[in-house]
């Protein structure tokens, strides 16, 4: 290859290079935006984990208002049979029966929405830690797919590395080698 072609390949490598560091700093640009705004995104969710005090506030009047509404209809069905029967007895005794049923399920209900709210909390403040060790932590698997590595072979990889003290790092530069000392 002659001189001048050589160098025409040499800029034309370099241009090559210069667009390629570019697009990566766009990319690593745009990583770090999209990754701020999901840290603040799972931050909201970890200290605000689980339903809002409306939110609460609605599920359980409208469990409660359908069980109401349930023994409400019962006890009307009690008294139109008494009236048609003209036969009170036991009316009295069914209705306590009832109150006491009513009690207890709306208790328990009372119980499974505090359990369901607890749940709630408990899963958000899951998912939003998950979503955090995701941003910081290390996801082998989407690293191994963006580089073509099996998941299993980045490990062996990054254990042999840390074994024998050389580094591979990535930031908005690109790509750095480099031997821990």
């Amino acid at each position: 290859m002659g001189r001048g072609a050589q160098a025409q390949t040499q800029a034309m490598i370099d241009q090559q290079l210069a667009q390629q560091n570019a697009m990566n700093q766009q990319i690593y640009s745009s990583s770090q935006s999209l990754g701020s705004a999901a840290t603040s995104g799972y931050q909201n969710l970890l200290a605000n984990p689980g339903y809002t005090n409306a939110e609460k506030s609605a599920i359980t009047n409208a469990s409660q208002s359908a069980l109401s509404s349930a023994f409400n209809a019962l006890a009307q069905n009690a008294a139109t049979r008494t009236a048609r029967t003209r036969n009170s007895a036991g009316y009295g005794e069914l209705i306590d029966s009832l109150a006491r049923t009513q009690g207890q399920d709306q208790a328990n209900l009372a119980q499974q929405n505090q359990i369901a709210f607890g749940n709630a909390a408990h899963s958000d403040a899951l998912s939003a830690l998950g979503g955090l060790s995701g941003l910081y932590g290390t996801n082998s698997s989407l690293l191994g797919r963006a580089l073509g590595v099996p998941a299993q072979l980045l490990d062996a990889r990054a254990r042999n590395a840390q074994a024998s003290g050389f580094r591979l790092g990535f930031g908005p530069g690109g790509l750095s080698f480099g031997l821990n000392g």
